[in-house]
C-alpha cells in the first residue's frame, strides 16, 4: 500500500504513479516532503480532480532544488502556476519567499488545506488564488521575481494560453523555473517540442545541469529550465 514516506529516487514513470491508486486508498493520503532544516512538509493529496491532486516527481525535484539555495528566495515575490497540491510554492515560502500559489477553482480547497497544514513552517508568506491561463492577470502585477512551474506541459490546448500568461506576467527581471519530466509516450514529445519552440520566440532558456539539482532528488529524465524574457521584448 502507499506509504507517506517518499522515495528519494524520483525516476518512477508517471504511468505507474499514484493515479493508479483507488480513490479509497488516496483519501487523506499524505505525502511527506522532507526538508534540509526542520520538519517535513505534509501534503494532502486527492484522488478526484484529475492530475492536479498528487505530488508529481517534477514538483519534488523543483522543491528540493529551491532548497539548494541556487536562487535567493528570501523576501522575493514568487508566483506558482498550476500549483496542484502547492508543494513547490509552500517550500518556497518556508525559504522566506512571499508566495502566491495559483491553480483552477476546483483545486483551491486542497491548496488551502496544505497551506494551513504547513503554515507553522513558513517564514515568508503564502496565499492561494485562482488563475486560469490565458485570462486577465492584472491582479498578479507587478511582475513577480520568480515564476515556478512543475509539470505544466502536457496538453497541447493549454500551450497558447500558458504562453500568453507567461508573457503577461513576466518583467525583464522575472526568472521562470520550469521543471518537467520528459515523457516518451504518445503526443508528449511533440507537445514538449512545440512548447519550447514557441517559448523561444520571446524568452531565453537555460537548462540547469543535473549536478546542480538536489543530490538525492534528481533524475536524468526530469529537467529544470531557467527562462527569462529576451532583452528588448516589450509586454504584449
Amino acid at each position: 500500500g502507499p506509504t507517506a514516506a517518499i522515495s528519494p529516487r524520483p525516476g518512477r514513470r508517471r504511468e505507474e504513479g499514484p493515479r493508479r491508486l483507488s480513490a479509497a486508498a488516496m483519501a487523506g493520503f499524505v505525502r511527506e516532503l522532507e526538508r534540509r532544516d526542520g520538519p517535513a512538509l505534509r501534503l494532502e493529496q486527492r484522488a478526484a480532480g484529475g492530475v492536479g491532486c498528487v505530488v508529481w516527481d517534477a514538483a519534488l525535484v523543483l522543491a528540493k532544488f529551491l532548497e539548494t539555495g541556487a536562487c535567493p528566495l528570501a523576501r522575493r515575490h514568487v508566483l506558482e502556476l498550476g500549483a496542484g497540491t502547492g508543494a513547490v510554492g509552500i517550500m518556497a515560502a518556508t525559504l522566506g519567499a512571499n508566495v502566491t500559489v495559483t491553480d483552477l477553482e476546483e483545486l483551491q480547497e486542497l491548496l488551502l488545506v496544505n497551506i494551513e497544514n504547513n503554515k507553522h513552517l513558513v517564514t515568508g508568506s503564502v496565499r492561494a488564488k485562482v488563475l486560469k491561463w490565458g485570462e486577465d492577470v492584472t491582479e498578479f502585477q507587478p511582475p513577480p521575481d520568480y515564476i515556478l512551474m512543475a509539470d505544466c506541459i502536457y496538453y497541447e490546448e493549454s500551450l497558447e494560453p500558458l504562453l500568453k500568461t507567461l508573457k503577461e506576467l513576466t518583467g525583464p527581471e522575472t526568472c521562470i523555473l520550469c521543471c518537467y519530466e520528459q515523457r516518451t509516450m504518445g503526443k508528449n514529445p511533440e507537445v514538449e517540442r512545440k512548447y519550447f519552440e514557441l517559448l523561444q520566440v520571446d524568452f531565453e532558456l537555460e537548462k540547469i545541469p543535473l549536478d546542480r539539482h538536489d543530490e538525492e532528488y534528481r533524475s536524468g529524465d526530469i529537467h529544470i529550465v531557467s527562462i527569462q524574457r529576451k532583452r528588448g521584448v516589450g509586454v504584449i
